[in-house]
């Protein structure tokens, strides 16, 4: 009986012994073929996304206007907007896309006024080519305040605001761009200024006795102002270097339009506009300067209403 018990505990003991050593083995297996999965997971997604340092050009400009790449703050602060703006891939793609829309307009009235085209891409980093509001109450795709509008010529009022206006509002940033270039000497200052001020940018000057932006003690955006916009210039006008790839087919187009003239009050617009043979939204559309679904117009002024060539 005695023998029997023995070898039944010996049997048992064999039993338990192959048991954890067929788990451990199993689990060894397992482990393995979980780090395979990984490391071909990883290997998967190296080859298919990367995240890349940029290699920054040694001959980048800003209206012909050289950036001193030598200064290392200088480098870097160009190196984070390329970073930022490459990487933020949706919104850069929805930059390439308006600003084949909308810069055929923007580009013949800066070249019209002797601003240099690369002042397209500041409308670019002020509003991402959209009727924007800043926190501050500026407006538009150039963000104008309502005083430098004003003084511009420019209609605003809760009716009307004509710095909604593509076509007048490029020409008012025209007239404080050459103002400020041939107050400070160059465009680099001329844009640095369109962002902190004539005003800001003079007292840095007096205080730091300095004349170029890249030598100037500046506050975050403005700092950053001239870098991003050098960087959006370099990323729009190499698409496929910075990992952007798309058909002329996937851009936005702006669509063929007239103009309507009217010098009387319009009681209601979305009335006028269904006599077009449109509807209310289609006119705001191409006229985001008409604030209200009404045109007051007590003055009998001028206005062209843009609609659509094909109705």
């Amino acid at each position: 009986m005695k023998n029997t018990i023995k070898i039944l505990s010996l049997i048992t003991i064999i039993m338990v012994s192959s048991l954890l050593i067929f788990a451990t083995k199993n689990n060894s297996e397992n482990e393995e073929k979980v780090k395979t999965t990984l490391n071909e997971s990883d290997k998967n997604t190296s080859e298919t996304y990367q995240i890349k340092a940029l290699k920054i050009p040694s001959n980048l400009n800003f209206a012909g206007e050289k950036i001193p790449l030598e200064k290392a703050d200088i480098r870097e602060r160009i190196d984070r907007e390329l970073l930022v703006n490459t990487y933020w891939q949706s919104n850069g793609l929805l930059l390439f896309k308006r600003a084949n829309k909308y810069f055929p307009i923007i580009e013949p009235i800066l070249k019209k006024n002797g601003v240099p085209d690369d002042f397209k891409y500041l409308a670019v980093i002020e509003s991402g080519l959209q009727n924007v509001t800043s926190p501050a109450g500026a407006k538009g795709f150039w963000q104008i305040m309502s005083g430098t509008a004003r003084e511009n010529g420019l209609e605003v009022n809760s009716n009307v605001d004509e710095r909604y206006h593509l076509e007048k509002a490029t020409q008012v940033a025209c007239n404080y761009l050459n103002a400020a270039k041939e107050r400070f000497g160059n465009w680099t200052m001329a844009a640095a200024a369109y962002n902190a001020g004539n005003a800001g940018i003079s007292r840095k000057i007096d205080a730091q006795k300095v004349t170029d932006y890249y030598d100037l003690l500046l506050n975050e955006e403005t700092k950053r102002y001239l870098p991003r916009i050098v960087a959006v210039k370099e990323i729009l006008s190499n698409p496929t270097k910075y990992g952007f790839i798309f058909e002329d087919e996937d851009l936005y187009y702006l669509k063929p339009t007239r103009f309507i003239e009217v010098d009387t009050a319009i009681t209601d617009i979305a009335l006028f506009s269904k006599n077009l043979g449109i509807n209310y939204n289609i006119l705001k559309i191409h006229n985001p300067w008409l604030r209200e679904n009404k045109l007051n117009n007590k003055s009998r002024k001028l206005y062209q209403i843009k609609i659509p060539s094909e109705i």
